[in-house]
């Protein structure tokens, strides 16, 4: 098997790109015309990311890597929920520490559920897409196939997440608002970010000396092979 000198890394930045956004999105926030959740600000890097992996890696690299995210991000979601069950000493400090914990990281059920769905259909759409462009395309056109890939991917994950979190909490003119902002927003970074990504992709491909083509790849997400 091949061995891949930055592959660790990218993995690495991406989980924490992944978990910090999460816990940032328990925050709305309003910059300039846009509402959002906190995580926003972080969350597009995830799929800069994930571009970055496919585009260099192939899908079945992308594919190990989504899924430890998506385990990781478990993972932090359960011991969040653990500690916030767990009973705090009963002086002053302690208490008020133990409010604000669960206040920010106190496990919401919907939401949990909303982001790990998510997060699986977002990354996994713009993963199959961009992998499928650069063979259509014979790897032309890396702006096309990068933002093609996260306008579809983007769309399900935003869209996905406010239904499931926050579909009969918030009324429907505020859903279309964050739906909306956070769209243009993500998709927006990852145009703004092109030029970035182009460079990060020539680096790799030279320093790993791959640039994979999915050409006969199995697509299934929970394919194991």
């Amino acid at each position: 098997m091949k061995s891949y000198r930055y592959l660790d890394l990218i993995t690495a930045l991406f989980v924490v790109v992944l978990i910090a956004s999460n816990i940032a999105s328990t925050k709305v926030v309003l910059l300039g015309p846009f509402t959002f959740d906190g995580g926003t600000l972080l969350f597009p890097l995830a799929y800069i990311f994930g571009d970055v992996l496919t585009e260099v890696y192939g899908y079945k690299k992308s594919r190990r890597v989504i899924w430890t995210g998506f385990f990781l991000l478990l993972l932090s979601t359960l011991t969040f929920g653990l500690v916030n069950a767990l009973p705090a000493p009963s002086d002053e400090f302690s208490q008020k520490s133990a409010e604000a914990f669960s206040t920010i990281l106190g496990l919401v059920p919907r939401i949990v559920l909303a982001s790990l769905v998510a997060y699986f259909v977002g990354e996994f759409v713009n993963s199959y897409i961009l992998a499928r462009l650069k063979v259509a395309t014979n790897g032309r056109w890396l702006a096309l196939r990068t933002i093609g890939s996260t306008l579809a991917g983007q769309g399900l994950d935003t869209a996905l997440f406010l239904l499931i979190a926050f579909y009969g909490v918030w009324d429907n003119s505020l859903l279309w608002t964050v739906f909306v902002s956070n769209y243009i927003f993500k998709v927006g970074i990852e145009v703004l970010f092109t030029p970035l990504t182009y460079t990060v992709v020539s680096f790799l491909k030279r320093a790993e000396q791959e640039d994979y083509y999915d050409r006969n790849t199995n697509f299934n997400p929970f394919s194991v092979r």
